[in-house]
């Protein structure tokens, strides 16, 4: 009797290419974010860290700042841009610092990282202006690494510096925006003005305002 040839090794062998062609998930990268104010009148709000695509732009210097960008610019409103950026599929993992950043402190922050996802950027307000943040952003990698940041205008309000559009001391009265005179687009920000409320030998700074290190954290 002649015996039909088994179809199992076959079988076996194409269930074994196809495990050895399916994608290997990528393996999460956990990083320590630290952020230093290096100026020495203005408070960081708690910052924003997120790992993103190299895709991804949270906003473009002379276009205008997004709303979810424009209230932590304006009022350290962070919630709302937590929502956008966790429901982005361009983004990894999104975290906060627990607490604000006084002159010449320093915070740290852990982000997850994965395939991709290997951008980190680190951004959060001025308090002691009218729509003032820092904002910077370093590919993640297996060796440590450090930069500085630039002060960002968000251009959604104007600079009037009075008190009473201020959330940050000696005012701490946000949520009042005057839109008539504001830029519209994100630019550099020229610092703190000789008007309205506030003192420049106070609270004006030189860029850059920060310094932010990224060393990863699981080996």
């Amino acid at each position: 009797m002649n015996r039909k040839p088994s179809r199992l090794p076959w079988i076996l062998g194409a269930v074994l290419l196809g495990l050895m062609t399916l994608p290997v998930m990528a393996t999460a990268q956990t990083y320590e974010v630290t952020i230093t104010n290096l100026t020495q009148g203005q408070i960081f709000s708690p910052p924003i860290v997120f790992s993103h695509r190299s895709s991804f732009d949270l906003f473009t210097p002379g276009q205008p700042a997004i709303p979810e960008l424009a209230g932590v610019a304006e009022d350290a409103d962070n919630e709302p841009l937590i929502a956008l950026l966790t429901a982005e599929p361009k983004v990894g993992d999104v975290s906060v610092g627990g607490d604000l950043v006084m002159p010449g402190t320093s915070i740290s922050v852990q982000v997850q990282a994965r395939g991709s996802s290997r951008n980190i950027t680190a951004l959060g307000m001025l308090v002691t202006s009218n729509d003032a943040f820092f904002a910077g952003e370093r590919r993640a990698s297996n060796q440590s690494t450090s930069f500085y940041a630039i002060a960002w205008d968000a251009g959604s309000e104007a600079n009037t510096q009075q008190c009473a559009h201020i959330p940050g001391p000696p005012c701490g009265m946000g949520g009042m925006r005057v839109e008539n005179g504001a830029e519209g687009y994100v630019y550099v920000h020229a610092g703190i003005q000789d008007r309205g409320s506030l003192d420049p030998a106070q609270h004006d700074w030189r860029n850059p305002v920060a310094k932010i290190e990224i060393r990863r954290a699981n080996r």
